[in-house]
């Protein structure tokens, strides 16, 4: 069928506004946080299970891949329309269906933001853990698709530690739904399977999640360095001390630089790195928590260690932490973040490689990571308009990879494969473990019209079944 015809019946299930066909409006999706580009043949917004559903029908009878987007903050080319199809847009899919505190328990539409979230159950003396820093943009139904991290990850775990239940449109636009509010839901757990699964098993249409009491009270501190071995050291020692803090961030000199022109939260601007740390819980207990890791941060060669004296100086230190991206945009017209994780013991010996392929590559790379996770996020700074220069940050990020995978971590923290680490799954993984994985796919998607040509290497070794 035409795509006059693809077109013509996606207007019928949504109304002709809210499908998208012109090529201008095509250019604004076919683009999101990485760095390749592949144009969509329409872009279908969707406000209920029922319509997501019937687009997913639709696109199964025009034979035609479908790709769901919200916010398009990925950065690894997850909601990039690789084979073209339908973009299906989420964003108005963003309420807050019900908060249930004697249960714990909150259900929302993926389109909703995640801080949106936060601040809806702030009031009542809850909160939902997981807090990409770029929570303002980033929504939840990206986050399950992800299976996003963020600064509190450390001590409470990442997304799929925290979501219960889900109803997914499935690749053939039938409806299910998986897991609950009740904990030990039997025989497999589906849920666990599409968090992190990047749209190629079906759509998530809702979102039930774990949500937890605010802590009683809560410190910040900031510790400063003069050299980036000894900060990373740092964290190595206060988790081996028995010490789990809630947040254990580090930024090193080029960031603060760009972090400080731009946000102007008092950062120390003479120093070669610095660690953003957090405490949590009871408030008797904080003092000899913060107290014991000042004292293990000054034993490992911080100058100085300051804490927050009042929620404003903590707020303009996290403004600081969530706005580096953004900030490190002042030093180059664009950046590759890469996402790599390794044992935390393996800190310094990977930031002193990642400071080598920056020169053999001639590129500068600027790092900002969860160093408590031992996630690193190595920002890449080019000129997207120069090829060469883009070639080698491609180079760059995958040696990058390939020093996580040498050292006992692996290609992703929480950004997910995308298309931008198709190749880094075999530093990873097996030829069988592809095939065992692509063997699930099939199971849900035998026509491979969820989002195609992302997660899975294209020429993998046929393995025997």
């Amino acid at each position: 069928m035409s795509e006059q015809a693809f077109i013509r019946d996606l207007r019928e299930i949504v109304g002709g506004s809210n499908v998208l066909a012109s090529s201008v409006d095509l250019q604004l999706y076919q683009y999101d946080g990485y760095l390749e580009e592949h144009r969509p043949e329409a872009v279908v917004f969707v406000q209920s299970t029922e319509e997501v559903a019937k687009v997913v029908q639709c696109c199964n009878r025009h034979g035609r891949p479908f790709v769901p987007r919200g916010g398009g903050t990925n950065l690894t080319g997850g909601t990039i329309p690789f084979g073209g199809g339908a973009v299906i847009e989420m964003i108005r899919m963003n309420r807050l269906l019900e908060i249930d505190i004697p249960n714990l328990r909150a259900r929302v539409q993926p389109g909703m933001f995640n801080l949106e979230l936060g601040n809806a159950l702030a009031p009542l003396g809850y909160q939902f853990i997981p807090d990409p820093a770029s929570q303002k943009a980033a929504t939840l139904g990206g986050n399950v698709a992800e299976n996003a991290g963020g600064p509190h990850c450390f001590k409470y775990g990442v997304t799929s530690n925290h979501v219960l239940g889900l109803t997914v449109v499935l690749p053939d636009g039938r409806v299910e739904k998986l897991g609950g509010k009740a904990a030990d839901i039997p025989g497999f757990d589906l849920t666990g399977l599409f968090v992190g699964s990047e749209g190629t098993l079906g759509i998530c249409t809702e979102v039930l999640v774990k949500v937890v009491r605010q802590t009683e009270s809560v410190k910040t501190l900031l510790a400063i360095y003069d050299s980036i071995e000894e900060g990373s050291e740092t964290v190595s020692a206060i988790v081996a001390a028995g010490m789990v803090p809630a947040t254990l961030e580090m930024m090193d000199q080029l960031v603060i630089h760009a972090v400080e022109a731009s946000l102007h939260c008092g950062l120390p601007m003479d120093c070669a790195t610095l660690l953003l740390i957090e405490v949590d819980g009871l408030r008797d207990d904080l003092e000899s928590q913060a107290a014991a890791i000042s004292d293990l941060c000054r034993a490992h060669g911080a100058r100085e260690v300051r804490v927050a004296k009042d929620d404003a100086e903590r707020a303009l230190l996290w403004a600081g932490r969530r706005g580096a991206f953004g900030a490190v945009a002042r030093l180059a017209p664009s950046f590759l973040v890469c996402d790599g994780t390794v044992p935390r013991t393996a800190l310094p010996q990977v930031l002193k490689k990642v400071s080598q392929v920056a020169a053999k590559y001639d590129l500068r790379i600027p790092n900002v990571f969860h160093a408590g996770d031992g996630n690193l996020h190595p920002l890449i700074l080019f000129d997207w308009r120069d090829a060469d220069m883009k070639a080698r940050v491609l180079k760059a990020g995958m040696e990058i990879l390939s020093l996580c995978a040498e050292l006992g971590g692996t290609i992703s923290g929480e950004h997910g494969v995308g298309l931008e680490k198709l190749d880094a799954m075999r530093l990873v993984m097996s030829e069988a473990d592809i095939q065992a994985q692509r063997r699930v796919k099939t199971t849900f998607d035998p026509a491979n019209l969820a989002n195609p040509g992302k997660i899975f290497p294209a020429k993998e070794v046929a393995c025997e079944r």
